[in-house]
């Protein structure tokens, strides 16, 4: 005989789902090239110049009692740190707000923060959506110095890392100490069980279970900020304390009620706040870097690089890009030993007056200069074709 009950199904209605009181989220993730870096006093203006020493004296022996003392000279050079602004703005209608179960401000300005941090690594790291005031990015400047390690198609990473022309190897070779290296999570496999001559591991971490790993020694980071783009480069190496950093204005968070809101593109009206009743959150950031490279006895020139990185099975694609440097003169002459400097990757011409980079895709301000002549300041435009400059330089009166 059926027994009349209320069951599950007739109380649904009535029954409370218990709902857990926290967003289960990864926490957010901050810059990694700033937390490597220098950071300088904050900026003043939109820009900040720094004097970088760029010629060293020479000594000369005195051949005798009576030996005549040779003169020389000593240089310097401005580096500009240029300002660039990040910035977003949240819009929100206010019965959401007013509805929600939680604090949206509070949970949204940490992942804007986070997304600051993704894209200072990217633009800085390899260039992504750089600024257009800003220096090369520091693949392309390692790139020009020679810094750049192919992987071959059977690759022994021991010799890629340490051996003679290896990405730590390059590093030493222009003078510098690694202080650091990145790469994306993909790449500890390869590292794994890699032993020196004395049998010991170059890639381990501090102690079991630890998350701090170690490079030969230098401190590696694996970044989770989705900045890393290992279809550019598998690891970098580098001594990040010659990168320097400033803030020009540090991360500000403002609340707008008022004002309309334009598509950039077409620059009609999405948002009227007030007639709409919302509010939108606007986070402004202001920063700049630079890699001043000044002159040292290792590299007088400045054309060396504090880093180096190991390329992928597809390198990126780039372009040759030209420069040859001659006088006035009639019957024009190379001029050897001219310092060409595209956006801050550094060149000496050869004996032919010949400086070649290997550039990607954009456009980039180039000077050539030499002692006793005068500077030139030109651009480069690079697309999908190699590019040649030919270059003038008048010699001083």
């Amino acid at each position: 005989m059926p027994v009349n009950i209320t069951s599950r199904a007739d109380a649904e209605a009535l029954i409370r789902e218990q709902v857990i009181s926290t967003i289960f989220q990864d926490a957010p993730k901050q810059s990694t090239f700033m937390s490597l870096a220098r950071k300088l006093p904050n900026m003043t203006s939109n820009q900040t110049r720094m004097r970088v020493l760029d010629f060293l004296p020479t000594a000369y022996w005195v051949d005798g009692d009576t030996g005549m003392k040779q003169t020389t000279r000593q240089a310097w050079d401005n580096v500009y740190i240029e300002a660039a602004e990040l910035a977003v703005i949240v819009p929100i209608p206010e019965a959401v707000l007013d509805d929600a179960e939680f604090d949206i401000f509070g949970e949204i300005t940490p992942r804007v923060n986070e997304a600051i941090g993704q894209r200072v690594d990217s633009a800085i790291i390899f260039g992504a959506n750089r600024p257009r005031n800003w220096q090369n990015d520091i693949i392309t400047l390692a790139r020009q110095a020679g810094n750049n390690v192919a992987v071959g198609s059977n690759p022994d990473y021991y010799n890629l890392l340490l051996g003679e022309g290896g990405v730590i190897s390059k590093v030493e070779e222009d003078g510098y100490m690694a202080t650091g290296a990145l790469a994306a999570m993909t790449m500890r496999a390869k590292l794994r069980g890699i032993r020196a001559d004395d049998g010991s591991l170059i890639f381990k971490s501090d102690m079991q279970g630890s998350t701090n790993y170690s490079l030969d020694g230098a401190p590696m980071y694996f970044p989770q900020n989705g900045a890393y783009d290992n279809t550019i480069a598998q690891l970098i190496v580098g001594d990040f304390k010659q990168a320097v950093y400033s803030i020009r204005q540090d991360v500000t968070v403002k609340i707008l009620d008022q004002g309309v809101i334009q598509d950039p593109v077409t620059k009609e009206i999405v948002y009227n706040l007030a007639q709409q009743d919302m509010v939108a959150l606007r986070i402004v950031f202001r920063m700049g870097w630079a890699l001043p490279n000044p002159a040292t006895r290792m590299d007088e020139d400045r054309v060396g690089c504090p880093f180096a990185y190991l390329e992928p099975t597809s390198p990126a694609i780039t372009q040759k890009v030209t420069f040859t440097v001659k006088d006035n003169a009639e019957t024009a002459v190379a001029i050897e030993g001219a310092i060409v400097d595209v956006n801050g990757s550094r060149k000496k011409t050869d004996a032919s007056g010949v400086a070649e980079f290997n550039l990607r895709a954009g456009t980039y301000p180039a000077r050539i200069k030499k002692s006793g002549y005068g500077t030139i300041n030109d651009t480069v435009a690079v697309t999908s074709a190699a590019v040649s400059k030919d270059i003038t330089l008048i010699p001083h009166a």
